[in-house]
Order: C-alpha cells, then structure tokens, then sequence
C-alpha cells in the first residue's frame, strides 16, 4: 500500500506569495502525510483482520474433521480418532513453525524449496505477516487431518505422530511452495514472470495442494496396511461398516463446510483492493462474494447428485453418503472457487459425485478400505477439480486474481486454449508422484519396522480399550471396575 505523496515545494506556489508560503506549505503536507499514513495502517489492519478471521474459520475445520471421523468409525475407536485428530494439530503447529512455513515460502529461494523464516526468524517481514503464518498452518494441518481418515481403526498410535509429522513439516510445504509461492516452479505468480506454459497453475485454495496431497498420502497408508478386519469376506465381497453416529457425521459435515468459507475466499488473503477506478462499488470483495457462492453450489450440486445417484444405485436415501458427495463437492471447487463463474460451479459439483461413486465403486473392485473415503473423495475430486479450473477458468476472472500479465492463458472451454490445462495435468502427475515417493515409502517403512498396523486383537477389541484406557461411551450402568479403569490387551 502506497501513502499519497505531498510536496512542499510544489504546494507553496499555490498559496500566493505570502512571507510564510513555505512554512504553511510544508505544514500542510506534513498532516497530508500523517492522515494519509493513517490510512494506509487501517489498511494494513482491515486485511490481516479479515485472513485472521479466515484462519480461524479454516481451523474450525479441524473440529469438523473431527466430528466426521468420529462419527464414521465404530464406537470402539472413537476416542482414537478423535485424539488423532487433536494431534494433527498440535504436532502439525510445530513441525510447521520449525520447518515447514520455511520450505514453503521462505523467499527468496529456489523453484523447489523454500529456505527463509526458520521458526519465523525474521518475522514479521515486508512480504508475511503473522497472519500469513496462522492462516497457512491452518491449511497444513487439514492435509494431514484427511491422510487420518484414511487409516482410521487400525493404524497404531505413534505412526500417526510420524506421518503427520512429516506431512506437515516436508512433504505439503514442498508442494505448497510449487504452487503457490512467489519462487515456485509451477506458480502463477512468479516474480520473473517465466511461467509454466506460460500460465502457472492455477489451484486457488488447493484442490491440488491440500486435497490431493492428504487424499494420496492417506490412499498409500490404507494400500500398505490393508483393509479392516471384516471388511471383506472369502468371496471378497464388501461387508457393510458403518460409523456409529450420524449425528456426528452431519455435525462434522456443516462445520466443515462453515470452515470452508475461511478455506476459499479467504484464499485472497486480503479484501481492500479495487479493481475498476477508485470508489467503485467493484472490487476484491465482490471475487470473494463470488467464490463464497462458487463454493456454495459446488457444494449443493454434488449433494443433490449423490442422493438421487445413490437412491438409483442403492436404493435407498443414505445421509452420510451425501454429506460424502457435499464435501466432495467443495474439494473440487476449491481449485478455481475464485476464476469461474457460478453456472461452472454445479457443473463441477455435479461431475465430483459422480467422480467419488465411480471410486468408490473402484475402492470395492480392488478391496480398498478408506472408512472416510478420504482417498476417493479429497484425491479423486480434488483431481477433478484441478482440471476443472483447467477447462472452466474465465479470463477477466483470471486477469483480476492474477493481474500483471496480460494475454495469460485461461481456460480451454472458455475459448482460452489448453495450455492452463496442460500445466494443470502437469501438477496432478507431479504431485502424485512426489506423495507417492515420500509419504508410500514411509509407510512402507513403518510397515516393515511393524510401527504401522495394531494386532488382530487389538483391532476386534477396539483401540480405545486397549491403547486409551477406556470406552468413549458408557454403554452399561453396571461395567466392573477393570472396564471403568480401563482394559489392556495381552
């Protein structure tokens, strides 16, 4: 933000030829310059108010997550889970301040890697704020939150410590850096304006960047560890598992989606900018007013889709199957929320739940187990999505968020060309591969030094027993005191 400039030298002029011109002209510029000054602060002020409040609103997600989870296990692992998930957080805040912000957008750097604000040495800075900081975490901490869902009820407590460790503190910001840093390799705001095919990618608030790393890191971990016991049986056909409430699922579901208006407008970072004269009554809060009502009929379309497609297929109306399709749904918006118009928003919604009933019927064929669906519905419709924007992306949309770069290409149904969607097919593989190689072979790793998976009868027993000191429930009045202190497996 730039102060209006005032000169003594050329006001004075202007004020006749009075012995003390000079002095009331400077006088004059001097309050100029602290009203405008002034102004400028409460800029500053207004923004990193607004992506506080965003950052607290994307951190209300990991309470959805939460509730989700829970409601999507049996009883007997609630109390797992739910702690997983307190985890995610606390060991992601860490692992992020010592290391990750650093990989992620320590500029100036190199296309691959960040290298700068170590524990925030140097904060705040010309570029970052603490806001900045809160409000990326908070990001950081949702990829790992999807990777657990994955994994859920039958993975052993400290592998969930070094997973999301690692997720959050190397593996997403790598990717993060890529994408949406100023020195990443595949960001459409890089400073030297040498872009990939001469556009970047455009994954906004991260179908790619969040949903796709935590639904890929999440789909290796159920791969190496197997399925769930009874999940299938001698014939190989999928037995019916359902969470225990879905109560929670619907709670975890509307929290989710109330975070997710933090997760994408707030994706701007900030709000006081105009884009026509100044005054006009069109700015970035208008392409924040509209990638709240993108996100909103992504949403609405992929619910409404999965409970007509899954009354066809299944005969039945099934709630937690359309809360699936709902968060689907947004994934896949979440890419290019702010570059296209609302009509493409249903059109993507509608595609993502078809998209996650085709998976999950793939995740039956190959005897996958996902309890959350994680992998099928953050990586599948979050791969979705990255095309999407590809194919949807409108140019004086994409000029506006992405200004200073006239002529950039936009999206191949729009009449923009294909070569947005080209650097979009780029990112999906390159992200694929470098989640794969790291988060596979780590789990890989934890499954060799029999870190990963919990024993047979730890699993029939249920983890909250036998690794959390009791039930999360009391089912019985009359439960003898071994039960009420807890119970531990031999």
């Amino acid at each position: 933000m730039d102060a209006l400039a005032c000169s003594a030298s050329n006001l004075s002029p202007l004020l006749g030829g009075a012995t003390n011109a000079t002095a009331a002209a400077e006088y004059i510029c001097g309050r100029f310059e602290a009203v405008s000054n002034k102004f400028v602060d409460t800029g500053y002020a207004i923004d990193n108010t607004y992506l506080l409040f965003s950052a607290y609103l994307v951190f209300v997600m990991q309470l959805g997550f939460a509730m989700l989870c829970a409601g999507s296990v049996r009883a007997k692992n609630t109390m797992n889970i739910m702690l997983t998930n307190v985890l995610d957080a606390a060991t992601g805040g860490l692992f992020y301040y010592l290391f990750g912000f650093a990989f992620a957008f320590g500029n100036p750097s190199n296309g691959f890697i960040g290298k700068h604000f170590f524990g925030l040495e140097a904060f705040p800075s010309p570029s970052f704020d603490y806001g900045y900081f809160l409000y990326q975490w908070a990001f950081a901490i949702a990829a790992a939150g999807i990777t657990s869902g994955s994994i859920a009820e039958r993975t052993q407590f400290v592998a969930y410590l070094i997973y999301s460790s690692f997720l959050t503190g190397l593996v997403y910001p790598i990717v993060s850096h890529w994408f949406w840093s100023s020195d990443g390799w595949a960001s459409p705001t890089r400073t030297d304006n040498n872009l990939l095919f001469g556009s970047g990618v455009i994954d906004f608030a991260g179908s790619g960047v969040v949903h796709m790393v935590g639904g890929i890191a999440g789909l290796w971990g159920a791969l190496i560890e197997g399925p769930r016991i009874g999940k299938f049986d001698h014939n190989d056909r999928p037995a019916t598992m359902r969470g225990h409430s879905g109560t929670l699922v619907v709670l975890g579901t509307f929290l989710l989606w109330f975070g997710w208006y933090g997760f994408n407008p707030g994706s701007f970072v900030y709000i006081l900018k105009t884009y026509g004269e100044s005054g006009s009554y069109y700015g970035q809060w208008s392409a924040i007013g509209r990638t709240a009502i993108t996100t909103t009929l992504a949403g609405c379309s992929a619910a409404l889709t999965t409970l007509f497609g899954k009354r066809l297929i299944a005969g039945h109306w099934n709630v937690t199957d359309v809360c699936n399709g709902l968060l689907g749904g947004f994934a896949a918006i979440t890419g290019g929320c702010s570059v296209v118009d609302p009509w493409a928003a249903i059109i993507c919604g509608f595609v993502a739940a078809w998209i996650l009933i085709g998976c999950n019927k793939l995740a039956e064929k190959f005897k996958y187990d996902d309890p959350l669906e994680a992998a099928q519905l953050h990586g599948g419709c979050g791969a979705w999505g990255v095309i999407f924007t590809g194919l949807f992306a409108k140019e004086s949309y994409v000029n506006e968020v992405y200004p200073g770069k006239p002529g950039r290409p936009y999206g191949l149904f729009m009449g923009g060309g294909g070569k947005l969607l080209a650097a979009h097919i780029v990112q999906i593989l390159v992200i694929t591969g470098w989640v794969s190689v790291t988060m596979g072979t780590l789990f890989w790793l934890l499954n060799k030094l029999k870190l990963l998976r919990i024993s047979t009868d730890e699993e029939m027993a249920g983890m909250d027993l036998t690794s959390h000191g009791g039930l999360a429930y009391a089912y019985h009045d009359d439960l003898d005191s071994t039960q009420k202190g807890g119970f531990m497996m031999a």
